[in-house]
């Protein structure tokens, strides 16, 4: 049944893919992309057999990747080998480009910069999609000015904001994933669109292997996307067949990107099951990070050579570990973790209002040689574990970078409603 979509009229149809309007599902649309490579505004152009499944692999890997990071985007599911599903949007006409490395027209437009030229921070650029005039760079005065209005959703400085931000925050996300394959993200470029239901801007369109430049092992002549085509003398089969190995190359690699490393876990020891509530809420902000996380009831008072053997169950087996110790009153147990093992210990008391301005010193004052670190917040704590697994975990730090975008986001979208409702 999955497969026989009722497909409407066609929305629109571009170089390398159409869209169809789904009948029997309201507010979306498939995305069918076509075997066709472009370069060049379309002045170089050629059929490339299975170009449409490896470019429809590589888009629904990439979106996936980044909706398990928590960014908001258009894509619901991939739908056949060539096609998937996603929200129906009205597209903002800009192309959002944000580069690493200096390369590419970046150097034309910018003569006496060397090519391999790092960008810290990115470097944002936008162009209005013209292809009369070949897509020219704008300011985001002129973005701002032309006030585009889509779905009802006038385009000003706020979503200008958003998408800014968004753009780096995706940027960063997959530069991330792709330094685990040893590959360097040197540039890419997106498109935003404003879902048609919701109102709200979402990254849209797709993601592909002509949206960014690849350099594996940050060596130019290794390039794996786009450009090996728009650099090619002539157009021959032979040369065809190396355009479309490497586009097969990084469709299978971005799928490797969304395998998990299974990174580490948490093991929160609470002195009682009377803390079981807190501890509950470590638990469960772990679990938002896809981090494992295990209770286990000790009192390092009471029976500190259990809490000992409890802990050496957690060494042995070479899982990257984060203790966390939960203890009201005097916390012992924290403390005689952390001067017992190797691996990060963070207390995270749960305190009460009659004694937790003197309880909370006994997490904070430790005998030397301990290093373990007090977080009073549950959920804190487990953002803190996170971010220590988020150093060699790559998904758990692009859910990381991807929270922090939301959070501005919610705020600048907080001061916009809060401005209109004064005015």
């Amino acid at each position: 049944p999955e497969s026989h979509l009722k497909i409407g009229k066609k929305l629109n149809e571009g170089k390398t893919k159409q869209i169809f309007e789904l009948l029997d599902q309201p507010g979306l649309v498939l995305v069918q992309s076509k075997d066709q490579i472009t370069a060049g505004n379309a002045a170089r152009k050629d059929q490339m057999e299975g170009k449409a499944a490896i470019a429809n692999k590589t888009t629904s890997c990439v979106f996936k990747l980044l909706q398990e990071s928590g960014i908001k985007t258009a894509f619901v599911k991939q739908h056949s080998d060539t096609a998937f599903i996603a929200a129906q949007c009205e597209m903002i006409p800009i192309e959002w480009v944000c580069r690493r490395v200096a390369t590419g027209s970046f150097l034309k437009r910018n003569p006496g910069v060397k090519e391999g030229y790092r960008f810290t921070p990115l470097k944002m650029e936008m162009f209005f999609k013209d292809d009369a005039n070949n897509d020219p760079q704008w300011s985001e005065e002129q973005v701002l000015e032309t006030k585009f209005s889509l779905a009802g959703l006038t385009i000003g400085q706020c979503e200008v904001d958003i998408m800014n931000r968004s753009t780096v925050a995706i940027f960063e996300i997959l530069e991330k994933a792709w330094a685990t394959q040893n590959c360097t993200l040197v540039d890419m470029k997106i498109e935003f669109g404003v879902n048609v239901k919701t109102q709200e801007v979402v990254l849209a369109d797709v993601i592909d292997n002509d949206s960014w430049r690849l350099w594996p092992s940050g060596d130019r002549s290794q390039q794996k996307d786009k450009q090996v085509y728009r650099d090619l003398k002539e157009v021959t089969p032979e040369a065809m067949q190396m355009v479309k190995r490497n586009f097969e190359w990084v469709s299978e690699r971005v799928e490797l990107l969304l395998h998990s490393r299974a990174s580490g876990r948490v093991v929160v020891l609470m002195g009682s099951t009377s803390d079981m509530a807190h501890c509950e809420k470590i638990r469960k902000a772990c679990s938002s990070f896809g981090i494992p996380c295990v209770l286990r009831v000790t009192s390092a008072h009471k029976g500190p050579d259990e809490t000992l053997r409890i802990k050496a169950e957690y060494e042995g087996d070479g899982i990257p570990t984060v203790f966390v110790a939960v203890a009201g009153r005097s916390n012992g147990l924290g403390p005689v973790m952390s001067g017992n093992t190797a691996y990060p210990v963070i207390n995270c008391p749960p305190l009460t209002p009659d004694w937790g301005a003197q309880d909370v010193w006994s997490s904070l004052r430790m005998p030397s040689g301990l290093g373990c670190s007090t977080i009073l917040s549950p959920e804190a704590a487990a953002q803190f574990a996170a971010q220590v697994f988020g150093l060699t975990d790559h998904q758990v730090w692009c859910k990381l970078r991807a929270s922090m975008l939301n959070t501005w986001v919610s705020l600048k979208l907080a001061d916009k409603k809060l401005q209109a409702c004064s005015l």
